[in-house]
């Protein structure tokens, strides 16, 4: 499918259709478990410049819940890193695949997006902007330990499933600020915008056990991991972190902080100390606290995964990593056209979540949201991978930062948008007839 010269789609049918009367025999059920991933020796940071952590602050950890509706199981992790490598994402779900039994499709590995953890894996995208940084090898025993970590902890996810029950709604926070300062020649630095796009809006999912008790919470906000800053040398999950760990205290169960399109939005302090840390656990969790009291679940639970692939221009003066070959492809013309993958996830007939490995602007998923069918649209960021910045397409006259790191071009704003929202009013609503009359409850 064709919806301009420069978009190409591919759809991957990823859902069995089954009648009512045998899906009502089946039983939604699901699991979370936690693993601690906090290394034992000093660790390269990711974010900022190169440096070296001297302590730890806080534990860092896998997060995963599992999901089940006894045709499709599902799996959402949420690490404690910065970011991830295509690669080592399709090497990690190879192996769930080889060992578990479980479709890549089924596997969405998000990242906190904290700049105070380890390197991890293959730096592939930042080393081609950033090739001075890394002149060091990434650690390869902390990159197995972690991955082996998430290999043990997806197996104990699938043997553990019990019935549970699952609801979804909305909260609100104003922990977020536009990070892209206007300057008076129109031109943006990084810094503080009260007046640039936001998203403060918390998409949140509660998952009970069968008897309405908290089995896990999943809260997605959009937010950069950068309240410590560059000078800090202390293993941290930073504001995702704290906020985790303070929601888990207060609710008694884990909770999966999976971040948004948070490209241009940092938390209201950045670069500060630990010091204002506990604030967030006011501006933010407590509003998530709040927003899951409120939800109520069912135990009339349906699941679908689908996928297609974006292809849109790269940009002719930035390189592409060797390991990602597969992401990348030439046109005859000569064109160097970026693979884009994008999953879909439906529960029931009204929440549609989608992600991407993408530092994506706030506007260009709100604008997705908006125009989306579907009363809860979720956008998953720093998922399956990371491919960097892609900005709205305004965003590139005003310079700045992202822009000089992205290895985009202008036009993928409108060619992700215009895929994404034909997937959802298409694909997605076609499998509609699974779920006749189950509805999340809100």
């Amino acid at each position: 499918m064709i919806l301009n010269k420069s978009i190409s789609i591919f759809l991957v049918a990823t859902t069995l259709l089954l009648g009512n009367d045998a899906f009502s025999q089946q039983q939604f059920r699901a699991s979370v478990v936690k693993k601690n991933i906090t290394p034992s020796n000093s660790q390269q940071l990711l974010g900022y410049q190169a440096r070296k952590s001297t302590s730890i602050h806080d534990s860092i950890y896998h997060r995963i819940v599992a999901m089940d509706d006894g045709i499709t199981q599902f799996y959402l992790i949420s690490t404690d890193i910065c970011i991830l490598s295509p690669y080592q994402y399709d090497k990690t779900t190879a192996r769930l695949k080889k060992e578990l039994g479980i479709d890549p499709l089924s596997v969405w590995w998000t990242t906190t997006h904290t700049h105070s953890a380890p390197e991890f894996g293959p730096p592939d995208v930042t080393q081609v902007f950033m090739a001075e940084r890394y002149l060091h090898a990434f650690d390869t025993v902390y990159t197995d330990m972690t991955e082996q970590l998430l290999i043990d902890g997806v197996r104990e996810a699938q043997k553990n499933l019990k019935p549970a029950r699952l609801g979804t709604g909305w909260g609100y926070s104003q922990a977020n600020i536009n990070r892209r300062a206007q300057n008076m020649d129109g031109k943006s630095s990084l810094g503080m915008d009260p007046d640039g796009p936001v998203d403060r809006r918390i998409g949140m999912i509660r998952i009970d056990n069968a008897d309405g008790s908290l089995l896990a919470t999943i809260a997605n906000y959009a937010m950069h991991g950068t309240v410590l800053g560059g000078n800090n040398m202390a293993i941290s999950g930073d504001v995702q972190g704290i906020v985790s760990e303070y929601v888990e205290k207060q609710s008694g169960a884990p909770m999966l902080y999976i971040n948004g399109a948070a490209g241009n939005l940092a938390p209201l302090y950045s670069g500060i100390n630990t010091s204002v840390l506990t604030q967030f656990n006011v501006m933010l969790g407590d509003k998530i606290l709040d927003a899951n009291k409120k939800i109520v679940t069912s135990p009339d639970i349906t699941l679908n995964v689908g996928a297609l692939t974006v292809e849109t221009p790269r940009r002719k003066d930035m390189g592409w990593p060797v390991n990602m070959a597969k992401y990348t492809r030439t046109t005859k013309a000569g064109v160097n056209m970026v693979l884009l993958p994008i999953r879909f996830f439906k529960i029931n007939d009204d929440v549609a979540i989608w992600n991407a490995p993408l530092e994506l602007f706030c506007e260009i998923s709100n604008e997705i949201r908006d125009r989306s069918p579907f009363p809860f649209t979720f956008y998953f960021g720093y998922a399956n991978g990371w491919m960097g910045y892609l900005l709205s397409e305004k965003e590139w006259e005003r310079g700045g930062y992202e822009p000089t790191v992205s290895s985009f071009t202008p036009a993928a704003d409108s060619d992700l948008k215009e895929a994404v929202v034909t997937y959802l009013k298409g694909e997605m609503l076609q499998l509609a007839p699974r779920t006749k009359g189950k509805k999340s409850k809100r």
